[in-house]
């Protein structure tokens, strides 16, 4: 779950909890209920796939990214051990050569790490907005006040928890779930 999602979520909860208790509405016959978004989302068919996705993405990268610093670090070996025989200038340029590139490998990995995240949200967002859909529909059918992100809770008893119902409903179709997250693009 993004920062963005979470910081909003713990401060709709917030509220949430606040209004309720504030306007005297927990009374005996309000019902509450709580959810894990982010364990609902991640345990859908199309979060797997999702995860699955990003898994594939992410180890292409990580073994490139291996493989530079693979890389850099031999031509430090290298460096080092010519350190005392090479002149000075020829070493100083080495050492320039070698930084410029590792700054590079960290620009590399600082891209890859942003691309990862926009794929991140570009698979999941679909998804969470059809768990929340969901969480609409189950906390009106059941007559549920109130529903929580599990997240911002310190306990819940599980006979509240909404989030396996959740997740059984997005898999069976009550999410929409006929269009799944775009494969990605090579």
């Amino acid at each position: 779950m993004s920062r963005h999602r979470l910081v909003t979520a713990i401060v709709s909860s917030a509220i949430a909890l606040t209004l309720f208790l504030v306007t005297g509405i927990a009374s005996a016959e309000t019902k509450v209920g709580v959810i894990d978004v982010q364990r609902a989302v991640a345990s859908t068919e199309d979060g797997l796939r999702a995860q699955a996705t990003l898994k594939k993405l992410f180890d292409s990268r990580q073994q490139e990214l291996n493989k530079k610093q693979t890389d850099l670090q031999r031509q430090r070996e290298d460096i080092d051990k010519q350190a005392k025989v090479l002149p000075k200038a020829q070493l100083q340029t080495r050492i320039d050569d070698w930084q410029k590139q590792m700054m590079d490998l960290q620009a590399v990995f600082l891209e890859y790490n942003k691309e990862l995240e926009k794929k991140q949200k570009e698979l999941t967002d679909p998804v969470f907005e059809k768990i929340l859909q969901i969480v609409k529909r189950i906390a009106t059918s059941e007559n549920i006040d109130v529903v929580l992100d599990k997240a911002t809770v310190a306990y819940v008893r599980t006979d509240l928890d909404l989030t396996d119902k959740a997740i059984q409903m997005y898999n069976s179709g009550g999410g929409g779930a006929a269009t799944a997250p775009a494969a990605p693009k090579k």
